[in-house]
């Protein structure tokens, strides 16, 4: 077995990182009902306990004490507790994070089904993911106009049930949108910055895997395929023809050992951005009323505008779900009318009504 070349993390602790590798993998193929999906991850573990002795030869070979066993730290405990618990595939992204391959077997296209071959050639691997993720970016819009519709129409009508000044309404009702849109950019940013992070950490240990031991990887990759029911020479010949291109094969690697989809990640910046102009959106609503000051009452005209703006999201959002969009209206409905209602009737208690 060759020697690993130079890494970004010291010998011990990427012996620290192949023994905790080892040990959750053990743990997750005794929860494993599949015996083929144990039968791999048992596999798994074998080939991290390998890759951990050449960190343990290059640590002797430099004077270093090997640790006679890995100690666990607090979040391996945490982690072995809820793979015990939960299950493996209910905590994946824990898993992922925790640099367990082999999550793919969970997803949606991790098990052989009518209509759905599993790849014959290093061309198809990785193909099936090409169309993954579409139209997330569209939902997340809308779940972003009805954040703002919901969040600010509350807060516009809890306002009006406490003061009948229109301007002091009007100027609570600004700073929502813009204190909700910050919050959400700011929210959105971290979220796919920490993902991105996640990812090119992950990636980073995955291309030093690649060049340190590559026949390694490659049986990691085909007995993953092979848990899925591909012939086991049929899928060594797959993975060795994907490790001629170090780049498809740090994406494949990924995307099958890691369970990342580098493609559903996206820009921070923009991702941000849209929430912003997402969630503002659906602020201004109901502020219509009240940028116009010739509205006699422009409450009620607020109230009208959510109404009619609360169905046509629920209607929206039913082309996600699958449901009829007039139920989906209306439940949306009910559900940020109640909202609304709650606040007035808490504003009522403090002051008086615009009606």
């Amino acid at each position: 077995m060759p020697e690993p070349s130079p890494s970004a993390l010291p010998p011990l602790e990427n012996w620290r990182e192949e023994k905790q590798a080892a040990y959750l993998y053990r743990l997750v193929a005794t929860r494993e009902r599949d015996e083929n999906k144990a039968r791999l991850f048992r596999a798994l573990a074998e080939a991290a306990e390998a890759q951990a002795a050449i960190w343990a030869r290059q640590l002797e070979a430099s004077g270093t004490a090997v640790p006679e066993s890995l100690e666990l730290t607090p979040r391996i405990r945490i982690v072995a507790w809820l793979i015990r618990v939960l299950g493996p595939r209910a905590i994946r992204p824990v898993l992922a994070a925790m640099k367990v391959r082999g999550l793919s077997v969970y997803s949606a296209g991790g098990h052989l089904a009518a209509g759905h071959p599993m790849p014959t050639s290093v061309e198809e691997v990785g193909y099936r993911h090409s169309s993954l993720g579409g139209g997330g970016n569209l939902r997340a819009a809308v779940f972003g106009v009805n954040d703002g519709l919901v969040s600010n129409a509350s807060l516009v009508l809890g306002v009006a049930g406490a003061t009948s000044n229109a301007e002091i309404v009007l100027m609570s009702g600004v700073a929502g949108l813009i204190a909700g849109a910050a919050s959400m950019a700011a929210g959105e940013y971290v979220s796919v910055r920490s993902q991105r992070e996640l990812y090119e950490y992950q990636i980073q240990l995955e291309r030093e895997e690649l060049e340190q031991y590559p026949e390694e990887e490659a049986e990691e990759l085909a007995l993953i395929y092979n848990a899925r029911g591909v012939d086991m020479e049929q899928a060594r010949r797959i993975a060795a023809d994907m490790l001629r291109d170090p780049e498809h094969a740090l994406d494949t690697l990924a995307r099958e050992e890691l369970g990342l989809n580098p493609d559903d990640l996206g820009s921070p910046l923009g991702a941000a951005a849209a929430s912003f102009i997402s969630f503002a959106l659906g602020a201004l609503l109901p502020l219509l009323p009240f940028l116009y000051g010739g509205a006699a009452q422009p409450l009620f005209y607020t109230i009208l505008i959510t109404v009619f703006s609360l169905f046509a999201v629920g209607a929206l959002l039913s082309l996600f779900t699958g449901r009829g969009a007039v139920r989906g209206g209306l439940r949306m409905v009910l559900i940020g009318g109640s909202a609304g209602l709650l606040t007035w009737l808490v504003g009522t208690l403090l002051g008086v009504s615009l009606l």
